[in-house]
């Protein structure tokens, strides 16, 4: 029997559905109301600071997507000064801006805090990589990593690097480019010769296409829907997984790991258990170092050319000191060597003093491991510090 949306039991049907629907979102709104109200609940003698919470769950994570993020900062800085609250990527943030407060949170009060990071990110980077653990694993991964950057581990890949340099100048000439992103396309080159060592053959092309969809959606809006830049960038991250696990498997059967940090990964084994990296541990932390190896080179690089452009004086200095060097091996018919790069005593400077002045980061996470006092405010336990 068919009935139509005009018999009364159709219609009854209608209102119920609706009165339903309306019952859940209320009980939604609702639920994700309390959560809120108990995350930031606090004794009535102290207070948050100030800021805005914006909507319930989504907070003010749209405007950070659809303003300029030095803009969302710095318009909240101006309005509410060093030290403002905010809900962002699904999680209520404290930001800080202040040398004191950065080295409050980072050095004096270090133990009050641990390192974190929004879920977004650690699903595209992967929860095996170091940056989401403390400890002795943490400890064991990041000498590891630190190996991979020794001069003996470097040295042998001075030529490559020289190459990826002179087939970027010619992109360059007579055309005004965006010097941080130039410099990212620079960085992530040389860090996949870091990542798995000199040889870069088709395979390694198809790791570097799905690395760049990977980085697209890695600071897009964490939706997890088709057609948005997150829920391409997560479909890359599962085909970057398993190309990255037959390359870890082929390396493991054929007993040559190679060079490179895969290399030192597939060797390595705990000292007291004598046991290997698995397989999700080893792609993990490749794919998390190649992002931050990227970002942070592309950002010291930009600040040393921003550095030299302000004192003419030191840019002339430093490309006498360059072009001694390059008069050198056009004598000798050579292309640049370990050697040469160690004869840049003013080039080094350079780097240093920029190691020590900029901001290489933009911004980091730390989520508070307790109620803490900060500057008359409360900074409630299982909040993140950015």
């Amino acid at each position: 029997m068919q009935l139509s949306l005009s018999s009364p039991f159709a219609l009854a049907t209608l209102r119920y559905s609706q009165a339903a629907i309306l019952i859940i979102l209320v009980l939604v709104c609702s639920f994700l109301l309390l959560l809120l109200f108990l995350q930031w609940h606090r004794p009535r003698d102290k207070r948050l600071p100030p800021g805005s919470m914006g909507w319930p769950y989504v907070g003010e994570t749209l405007k950070l997507y659809t303003e300029n993020p030095n803009s969302f900062f710095s318009i909240r800085q101006k309005r509410f000064g060093d030290i403002f609250k905010t809900h962002i990527l699904g999680c209520p943030c404290v930001m800080i801006s202040s040398p004191e407060a950065a080295r409050t949170v980072l050095v004096t009060r270090a133990h009050l805090f641990k390192p974190t990071y929004p879920t977004s990110k650690e699903k595209i980077i992967g929860p095996e990589a170091l940056f989401f653990h403390q400890g002795s694993y943490h400890s064991r991964l990041k000498k590891l990593v630190q190996a991979s950057l020794l001069p003996s581990a470097i040295r042998g890949s001075v030529s490559q690097i020289e190459q990826i340099v002179l087939e970027l100048l010619p992109t360059w000439k007579s055309n005004t480019i965006n010097t941080l992103q130039e410099m990212k396309r620079y960085a992530f080159d040389v860090a996949m010769i870091s990542a798995f060592g000199s040889k870069q053959d088709l395979e390694m092309e198809g790791i570097k296409h799905l690395y760049r969809c990977l980085e697209k959606g890695y600071n897009s809006m964490p939706l997890d829907f088709p057609g948005t830049p997150f829920h391409k960038a997560m479909k890359a991250r599962k085909l970057l997984d398993e190309k990255l696990r037959k390359l870890i498997q082929k390396r493991r059967r054929s007993g040559r790991h190679e060079g490179g940090l895969l290399g030192i990964l597939l060797g390595a084994k705990d000292h007291v258990k004598l046991n290997q990296l698995s397989d999700s541990q080893i792609a993990d932390n490749i794919i998390g170092v190649i992002f931050a190896a990227q970002d942070t080179t592309a950002s010291v690089l930009t600040w040393i050319l921003k550095y030299l452009h302000d004192n003419q004086d030191l840019l002339e200095a430093v490309t006498r000191e360059q072009e001694g060097i390059r008069s050198k091996i056009a004598e000798a018919n050579r292309g640049l060597t370990w050697e040469d790069t160690r004869r840049m005593p003013l080039t080094s400077r350079v780097i240093q003093e920029t190691l020590r002045t900029a901001s290489i980061l933009s911004f980091t996470f730390r989520e508070a491991v307790q109620d803490v006092e900060f500057e008359g405010y409360l900074i409630p336990k299982g909040s993140s510090e950015t």
